[in-house]
C-alpha cells in the first residue's frame, strides 16, 4: 500500500531569544492509509510540532512532507487551507468550540471552507452529530452542555468532512 504521509529529511527549529532550539533534524517517517499511530514522548519532545507539521498548520524549515503524493509544504496559504479542510480533522485538547455558536454550527465550521451546498453541509453535520450521539443537542450552545458533550461536539467537527487524517 502506498504511503499516505511521508516526511523526508524534515528539519524544524525555533528561536528563543538568541538560542536556536532544534526540534527535528533530518526526520524521516511514513504512514500508510489506515494506520493508527500514537505519538508519545516527554513534554517538549516535539509531539505537537509533529502534529502541526502533519496537519499543515506549521511548515518545516527544510525537508519535504507529502500527503497522498502531494507536496504540502509547497502549497500557498490558500491552497493549504483548502487542502486542510478536505483532508485533516483536528480534535483540540481544549475543544476550541465557539461559545456563541450551536453544536451544529460548531460542527459545520470546517465545511464552510469547502464547496459543499448548504443542504449537503446540513446532512454531514446531522450524520456527524448522530455518530457521536448528540443529534438531540444540535441547537445547544457549548455552555448548555457537559464537558463530555462538548468533547463529542469537537469530535463531530473533526470527522464531519470525512478526513483522511484525524
Amino acid at each position: 500500500m502506498p504511503d499516505l504521509i511521508r516526511l523526508t529529511d524534515v528539519e524544524k527549529s525555533y528561536t528563543r531569544g538568541k538560542e536556536k532550539i532544534t526540534i527535528f533534524n533530518k526526520l524521516n517517517m511514513h504512514f500508510e492509509e489506515g494506520d493508527f499511530v500514537a505519538i508519545m514522548g516527554p513534554s517538549g519532545s516535539g509531539k505537537t510540532t509533529l502534529l502541526n507539521l502533519l496537519g499543515g498548520t506549521d511548515r518545516p524549515d527544510k525537508g519535504e512532507i507529502t500527503f497522498d503524493g502531494k507536496n504540502i509544504e509547497k502549497l500557498s496559504e490558500g491552497k493549504l487551507t483548502a487542502w486542510r479542510a478536505s483532508n485533516v480533522g483536528f480534535i483540540f485538547q481544549f475543544y476550541n468550540l465557539m461559545p456563541i455558536l450551536t453544536a451544529a454550527q460548531n460542527v459545520e465550521l470546517p465545511l464552510l471552507l469547502t464547496k459543499l451546498s448548504p443542504k449537503k453541509r446540513a446532512e454531514n453535520v446531522a450524520t456527524a452529530l448522530k455518530i457521536v450521539g448528540l443529534e438531540e443537542r444540535a441547537k445547544h450552545r457549548p455552555r448548555e452542555m457537559s464537558g463530555g458533550q462538548q468533547q463529542r461536539v469537537a469530535i463531530a467537527r473533526a470527522i464531519v468532512s470525512d478526513p483522511k487524517l484525524l
